[in-house]
């Protein structure tokens, strides 16, 4: 009994030493210790930030040179949006992206938002408008509340 009570965790600690070994040796091991600040989650994949502050987002919006993308829901967006924001759901991206085209690619820069500091919509459809070839793709992290908490314009219904 005696003896079992030291093998068991010597065993557990080698089983341990041997899983990080091979995990630190093959090219394709796991990253033990990840980013997970906002800027590092909202990356394209070249690792590049796609975050953009609210106070940047703001100053675009009043000169006019962003167009928002609300990657929410339909019901959401129509239930309330960021004023001038087009609609491109992310569970339906490929039906209403090809109708939004053409706007999407006259803007100068496209700012896409969902809601929720936790929701990736927004990040998924950055990546997917950044695949299509558009280049300034910037995500609003937790954009519809934080739009809203600050008091700037928004738009009701569709």
């Amino acid at each position: 009994m005696k003896t079992a009570l030291w093998q068991a965790p010597a065993l557990a600690a080698l089983a341990v030493l041997i899983a990080l070994g091979a995990n630190h040796w093959r090219s394709d091991g796991i990253t033990l210790v990840g980013a997970w600040s906002v800027d590092a989650r909202f990356a394209d994949a070249a690792g590049d930030s796609l975050v953009i502050g609210l106070e940047e987002a703001e100053r675009l919006f009043h000169q006019n040179a962003a167009l928002f993308v609300d990657a929410r829901p339909q019901s959401q967006y129509a239930d309330g949006h960021i004023r001038g924001a087009l609609s491109l759901p992310w569970q339906a991206v490929d039906r209403y992206f090809i109708e939004l085209v053409d706007q999407l690619e006259g803007a100068r820069t496209l700012i896409t938002y969902c809601d929720g500091e936790s929701c990736d919509l927004s990040h998924e459809l950055a990546l997917f408008l950044k695949e299509r070839g558009l280049e300034n793709v910037r995500v609003l992290v937790n954009g519809w509340t934080v739009w809203q908490q600050a008091g700037l314009p928004l738009q009701m219904g569709e």
